[in-house]
């Protein structure tokens, strides 16, 4: 798009706009981001709520290799999620408020780029992904990217192709500002790199409350197996030599790493600082003793192969000392929902419960329970914070 061209067809909204407005529906400021392409620049008319350490999303298409022709005019937004713990959003002010206990309808195009190459460091070319699917989150405020009430959010973004998601908001007050989120899809305990792409917002038209809407598209694509791979699509992509800021560095491994080989050989070796050379005579009723090296897969209660020498340390523990006997307590960190981690806090607990009844350690001398998020060691702030909260551990509970 030609600047000629753009001022002209900015030139049209902001007319038509001033006849809009004396309708009963609500408008947005450049509804179809409409503006020159540029990576890491927020459309005009919006704010870019990021964090000042992060680049603000990006007027697509044409950078970080995606190509996707825009739904409406030239332009669209994208956002992306990132393994950092970082996601974009942005914001603007309405040209009325939402009213408190009013309703609305609200929609727009919605879609997830086939690839989204963002470089990982000044000196290298090569690359990260972000393709895997997030979703899109509307909220309402007193303020540019306040974020007070969450109006509405999407399931994740699976298609490759615009489709038109259709909301029904409910302003629990009477909201000035509206904030579009990309984020990831939760519950989940480890973030990842994704993208939304965005486009051609509608008017926010009052509805009766009782009109019941379509919140989701018909149909979608079948989810695509995500994609790690650095390859560019057929055409070559625009990928800026200069990274996005924030993504300069390679993201943190989403587990814990593995022990090194010669720390788990075939047959697991006991050493002197592990829980298995710990005696009952060193212990105490109610003291709790943390198992490290424990690793489980992303989301679930599954083992890993490379926890195995710790958890054959916690059967020789056992084995050792006949009169004890133990809780088994897991625990997660605050990202996803209480009832979540409450159950998966307890499937893992239970996991390893099932490992030592396996391997013919009495129930009676077993416990396992789920702690959920109720007690972290550490704080939630931070990546390694939790880390080190998502944990499982062994309470003492009986010395004979």
């Amino acid at each position: 798009m030609t600047t000629r061209s753009f001022w002209a067809l900015l030139g049209c909204w902001w007319a038509a706009y001033g006849l809009m407005a004396q309708s009963g529906s609500i408008y947005l400021t450049n509804p179809s981001f409409e503006d020159m392409p540029q990576h890491s620049r927020t459309p005009i008319g919006w704010t870019d709520c990021g964090p000042i350490t992060e680049s603000a999303p990006d007027v697509q298409p044409g950078f970080w290799g995606v190509t996707k022709p825009a739904q409406h005019g030239n332009t669209y937004l994208g956002m992306v999620v990132r393994k950092k713990e970082t996601w974009e959003s942005v914001s603007q002010r309405l040209s009325r408020p939402l009213e408190k206990d009013k309703c609305y309808e609200f929609s727009m195009y919605l879609c997830r780029a086939e690839f989204y190459l963002s470089p990982v460091s000044i000196e290298s070319r090569d690359s990260a992904n972000f393709v895997t699917p997030a979703k899109l989150r509307i909220w309402g405020g007193f303020s540019a990217c306040d974020k007070q009430y969450l109006l509405a959010e999407t399931k994740p973004i699976i298609s490759h192709r615009w489709l038109e998601y259709t909301f029904k908001l409910e302003p629990i007050a009477n909201y000035t500002h509206i904030t579009l989120e990309a984020f990831y899809n939760t519950p989940v305990l480890f973030p990842y790199n994704g993208n939304v792409l965005v486009d051609n917002l509608s008017e926010i038209k009052p509805i009766p409350c009782d009109k019941p809407v379509e919140e989701m598209p018909v149909a979608e694509a079948p989810p695509a197996k995500p994609n790690t791979t650095t390859t560019p699509p057929a055409t070559k992509p625009n990928i800026p030599t200069t990274p996005r800021t924030g993504d300069t560095t390679s993201p943190k491994p989403t587990l814990p790493p593995a022990p090194p080989v010669n720390d788990a050989p075939a047959k697991p070796a006991v050493g002197e600082g592990s829980i298995a050379n710990l005696r009952s005579a060193d212990l105490k009723e109610g003291q709790t003793i943390r198992i490290d090296r424990l690793y489980f897969k992303a989301d679930s209660a599954v083992i890993l192969e490379s926890s195995l020498p710790v958890l054959h340390e916690l059967y020789t523990f056992m084995t050792k000392n006949p009169d004890v006997a133990v809780e088994i307590g897991g625990h997660t960190n605050s990202l996803p929902p209480d009832k979540y981690c409450d159950d998966l806090s307890t499937a893992r607990a239970k996991a390893v419960y099932d490992y030592l009844i396996a391997k013919g350690i009495s129930a009676s001398r077993l416990q396992y329970k789920g702690y959920g998020k109720r007690m972290p060691i550490d704080t939630n702030a931070t990546v390694e914070g939790r880390r080190k909260n998502q944990r499982v551990e062994i309470k003492i509970l009986k010395l004979k």
